[in-house]
């Protein structure tokens, strides 16, 4: 039985805290080792720790270079978040959808770009206009 359907708690505590930590290598490989890690994201991107959410982002950015064929999977995880009552979770969700470049993220960018707080929607729309000039599709 895979220890994420097991685990679950323990292993994303024990990420957060490798991130906290500057961990990322040995993040990164477990990643590439585990791609149900993804499904974690978004519960760690709700960490209060300010290194446990850049080193998220630190994360997807090598994870995109590096396994581009999994980065897609993060998605599922993120997107609850530009609808999340805290705006910095909401623009850290709009920034990585953006960064990960996944085109069918535009509708729920675009609703982001009308969002009551101004810094999400302009890193929304910064995301859509990220995603709209890449020339990758995820």
């Amino acid at each position: 039985m895979n220890p994420i359907n097991i685990y679950p708690s323990g292993l994303k505590a024990m990420i957060a805290d490798y991130m906290e930590k500057g961990f990322l290598e040995n993040i990164i490989n477990m990643f590439k080792h585990d791609v149900s890690l993804y499904a974690f994201i978004g519960d760690m991107m709700k960490d209060e720790r300010f290194r446990v959410r850049i080193g998220i982002s630190a994360l997807l950015e090598t994870l995109k270079k590096e396994e581009p064929e999994n980065i897609s999977k993060a998605i599922p995880s993120i997107l609850p978040l530009l609808r999340d009552q805290n705006p910095v979770l909401r623009s850290d969700a709009a920034y990585l959808l953006g960064m990960i470049g996944y085109k069918d993220a535009c509708p729920f960018l675009r609703e982001a770009a009308s969002d009551e707080d101004e810094n999400v929607r302009i890193i929304a729309r910064e995301a859509i206009e990220e995603i709209e000039s890449g020339s990758d599709d995820v």
